[in-house]
């Protein structure tokens, strides 16, 4: 057995652990001897599983409870692929994936991820919504925020609103406004005292005392936001029942028009237990991840539902006036690489936004923004330069598989894809060209990677500093 693991493992939180699991103690302990394990999920918005296994240049293998989710080897380095610099993956513990896996997320759904951060869950619904609807992603980390927007980003997400703001400041803005809510609340972090044996140096139990009080207020606050009729997913990664079934037994008593509804089962999956909470039978429908039990660490999941139908939804967004030489620029730069779609969708006109020589694509969803703080409200186009529009990285990535003309595609195992993500221009072929000149997507394997100007063979490289590997 991994004696240093262990060692780093509080008495306190051992002895608690043994009162919890009685006869799976010795097991539990024994998951600590285990490696950890790595995993990735797809972007099905952009690809499919089927096509995604196809192309990947490194093995995996499926993740059971997960429909898009996939085991892949420790010496393995995912980040450094162009696929994954397509958005075509997310890399994530294996059984850190659940909770959006739990909770059924429909195209045009309203859906809030209230400590999104650095992105796992968030970027999971985002890519179910398939740009239709509006993802409200906030974080109260200023600096967490900006890296769960470039997560965002990479996964082609359009229908965005990153906020950087306080939980209970956003109630006044959405009040029963979201179908669905996802709480991955912060906790003491149990279940990761494997995967990071800093966190379990730094637990008391005091900690998920002080941690069970945010939870309660942060619970409160999905529950005021939600629609009738929506649904609210509540995870934490820790295994204490005072940040997990007694949360849920507390918000029941709370907010009586709440109730447990049952999630997709697994052989691996355990349920709640009543005895941890108050009692309550119904909290036999929580879920709790074990890591002696599955291919993962630990995690608390309840889906709950609030009673009562939601009424009509909120208006499409107010109509945008752009100026007519922004549009003719922009309509040039559109012709150039002979736009189609734009993530599955006839571009609107209505939804561009001019702020600062900087062009956004707002959300087709109404709402009041009014006095939040946020990093990001909707796709951001690209800059208006003298006499031109100059699209921006996350343009690129928007684009889905065949949705524009003028493109450069390249195998997987292509090396000149590795000098394009470090900003190196590229020899092209006249072949390998939709045209002689001009704007072009350089793809992977048809997947949008970034964009380049190509002039005599030359592709002069725009990816930016900022996304260079």
């Amino acid at each position: 057995m991994d004696s240093d693991k262990l060692s780093a493992l509080p008495q306190a939180f051992l002895h608690r652990m043994e009162d919890m699991l009685g006869d799976d103690f010795e097991p539990f302990l024994a998951a600590y001897e285990q490696p950890r394990t790595y995993g990735l999920r797809v972007n099905t918005a952009k690809i499919s599983c089927e096509e995604f296994e196809q192309i990947v240049p490194f093995e995996v293998k499926k993740i059971p409870w997960v429909s898009n989710g996939y085991f892949y080897n420790e010496d393995v380095r995912p980040s450094r692929c162009a696929l994954y610099q397509a958005g075509l993956y997310y890399l994530q513990e294996p059984s850190a994936m659940t909770p959006a896996s739990r909770i059924p997320v429909e195209p045009g759904e309203y859906v809030l991820d209230m400590c999104a951060a650095p992105g796992g869950k968030a970027t999971a619904v985002g890519s179910a919504l398939k740009g239709e609807g509006l993802l409200v992603a906030n974080d109260i980390s200023t600096t967490r925020a900006r890296a769960l927007l470039r997560n965002l980003e990479l996964f082609g997400i359009p229908n965005l609103f990153v906020a950087n703001e306080k939980p209970e400041k956003m109630v006044k803005n959405f009040p029963e406004f979201f179908h669905k809510i996802i709480l991955d609340a912060p906790c003491s972090g149990e279940g990761m005292f494997r995967k990071e044996e800093a966190l379990a140096k730094d637990w008391t139990p005091e900690k998920s005392e002080e941690l069970s009080r945010i939870q309660k207020q942060l619970c409160l606050n999905a529950a005021d936001m939600l629609q009738p009729g929506g649904q609210m997913l509540y995870s934490t990664c820790t295994f204490a029942p005072c940040e997990d079934e007694q949360i849920i037994s507390w918000l029941l008593r709370e907010r009586p028009e709440l109730s447990l509804i049952s999630m997709e089962d697994y052989e691996g999956f355990s349920t709640g237990n009543p005895e941890w909470g108050d009692g309550n039978p119904q909290l036999k429908k929580c879920v709790r991840i074990f890591p002696h039990k599955m291919q993962g660490e630990g995690h608390f999941l309840a889906l709950l539902q609030k009673e009562g139908t939601a009424g009509p939804s909120a208006g499409t967004s107010k109509t945008s006036r752009l100026a007519a030489d922004v549009r003719k620029y922009m309509e040039e730069f559109f012709r150039e690489i002979g736009l189609k779609t734009l993530d599955g969708q006839e571009f609107d006109w209505n939804r561009v936004e001019v702020r600062a020589d900087k062009v956004y694509y707002l959300p087709s969803v109404s709402c009041n923004f009014r006095g939040l703080t946020f990093i990001r409200n909707g796709l951001y186009l690209g800059d208006l330069k003298k006499n031109r529009f100059e699209p921006a990285q996350p343009l690129a990535l928007a684009f889905r598989k065949n949705e524009a003309e003028a493109v450069i595609s390249l195998s997987v195992d292509d090396p000149r894809l590795e000098r394009y993500l470090k900003g190196e221009t590229l020899t092209i072929e006249p072949e390998e060209a939709a045209h002689s000149k001009g704007w072009h997507l350089l793809c992977v394997e048809g997947y949008p990677l970034g964009f380049g100007k190509l002039v005599n063979g030359t592709l002069k490289n725009k990816y930016p500093a900022g996304w260079r590997v």
